[in-house]
């Protein structure tokens, strides 16, 4: 058997997430925060005082990564952490003034990496693309879970 990694959607897939996070990169460098950054940031722009956990929990990484991405961001001002009032062991992440104000120029890069990215596709081609790849990952996530991913 023989993998062409050409022809493969999943790797070609990981490919563009790699390079969208680049893409993010440069453009964030200025700004203040990293690409690696901005998925938490994301979150909290919707909803503060999440803890850890919660993180974790929608943005999908590795304890080891969101505990040193906390880090760094409470270093560079970005969040700061409270005591959560009825848990001693969590802690409520909120985002500092910085913070929020990163917002809309974060989210205009974030656009600009992906516009650039999709340079050339007219909009249904588009459209088509992001649905395809929501199948792919709902089908990933029944997978993960025991569920078929197979279509009846």
């Amino acid at each position: 058997m023989v993998f062409d990694r050409r022809q493969s959607p999943t790797y070609l897939v990981s490919q563009l997430a790699k390079e969208f996070g680049r893409a993010l990169q440069a453009r964030a460098e200025g700004l203040g925060f990293s690409a690696g950054q901005f998925p938490i940031l994301l979150e909290l722009w919707q909803e503060q005082g999440l803890t850890q956990k919660q993180l974790l929990e929608r943005v999908d990484v590795e304890q080891a990564t969101m505990a040193n991405t906390l880090s760094r961001m409470e270093r560079d001002g970005l969040i700061d952490r409270k005591p959560h009032p009825t848990d001693r062991r969590a802690q409520l992440i909120f985002l500092t003034p910085r913070g929020e104000g990163l917002r809309d120029q974060a989210i205009s890069a974030a656009c600009e990496a992906d516009d650039a990215l999709f340079h050339g596709f007219r909009r249904f081609e588009r459209e088509l693309l992001l649905e395809f790849i929501r199948q792919a990952l709902d089908n990933a996530r029944r997978a993960d879970t025991g569920g078929s991913a197979v279509n009846s």
